[in-house]
């Protein structure tokens, strides 16, 4: 039988002794395959997931009014001018009408009115910077308190659109006082000029027999209209109360005058008037002159 060539047999073993290691069939007469590829070379090879985008964040808050400029933001006893002048304490009128309970049937948004006028709270509890001042007008045994504070502005109009609903939910109510015996409550809206950026205003009258008005504001003879009693027992309004919230911004502001019997109007809303242009000041870090 013929033999190979020497040469031909040295260049096939030479071949598999110096080949790469991807050969692996050298002396087993099967054909090279390549080697598979490691897990870490496969995951390099493979294309990048798209990422996805990061969500846009909120912006901030504007920052509320300091403690220094709410001050500032308050109205004073010059700005009202005679006879106002700076309180001292709470008006009588506040404990003997203001705290009541309604009658039964009445709707839950009444109860909720009447307890946000004896606290004082007609936008609700403050949450952040907060100042109140208060001012007493001797001659119409009138009081007038002007809060300011800052709360969420999405917080301020849920409560001014509330508001807005209680002249038809609760037009006319009854409720029994702490010492003014029961009452018929209606409440109307009060026109307001176009102030800050949302707005509300109420006003809320209390009637009721003329010897139980007696009883919760002091009278001396008179009634609480101002006109002398003529002793038959008819119903006479007790208390009157203007009740005025405008958002400024993240800020807002709420002025609450009240007087047994009659109430001028232009008074309140020459307050809400001057409240806002000393809160607009104030924001901008300067002090509305007088």
């Amino acid at each position: 039988m013929p033999r190979l060539p020497a040469v031909r047999v040295l260049a096939v073993a030479v071949l598999c002794a110096a080949g790469p290691p991807a050969l692996t069939a050298c002396g087993s007469g099967q054909e090279a395959r390549p080697a598979a590829a490691s897990p870490s070379a496969a995951a390099a090879s493979r294309p990048a997931a798209p990422r996805t985008p990061a969500a846009p964040t909120a912006p901030a808050a504007p920052a509320g009014l300091t403690a220094a400029q709410a001050q500032a933001a308050l109205l004073t006893e010059d700005d009202l001018g005679v006879p106002w002048e700076p309180t001292e304490g709470a008006a009588t009128w506040r404990d003997g009408i203001l705290k009541a309970r309604t009658g039964a049937g009445t709707a839950p948004d009444c109860q909720r009115l009447v307890d946000a006028l004896y606290a004082d709270q007609p936008l609700g509890a403050p949450t952040g910077t907060y100042a109140v001042t208060g001012f007493d007008d001797g001659d119409d045994r009138a009081q007038l308190r002007h809060q300011v504070l800052t709360l969420r502005p999405a917080d301020v109009d849920r409560t001014l659109a509330w508001l807005r609903t209680l002249p038809r939910t609760c037009a006319r109510f009854t409720a029994a006082t702490t010492r003014a015996g029961e009452q018929t409550v209606r409440v109307s809206d009060l026109a307001l000029p176009a102030l800050g950026d949302a707005r509300q205003g109420l006003r809320i009258t209390f009637t009721g027999p003329r010897d139980s008005a007696d009883g919760a504001d002091g009278a001396d003879g008179r009634d609480s209209g101002g006109r002398d009693d003529d002793g038959d027992g008819t119903d006479t309004t007790a208390l009157t109360l203007d009740v005025v919230a405008v958002r400024v911004g993240g800020d807002a502001l709420t002025l609450t005058d009240g007087a047994p019997g009659e109430l001028p109007s232009d008074a309140t809303l020459t307050a809400a008037q001057l409240g806002v242009e000393r809160l607009t000041a104030a924001r901008d870090g300067t002090r509305a002159q007088a």
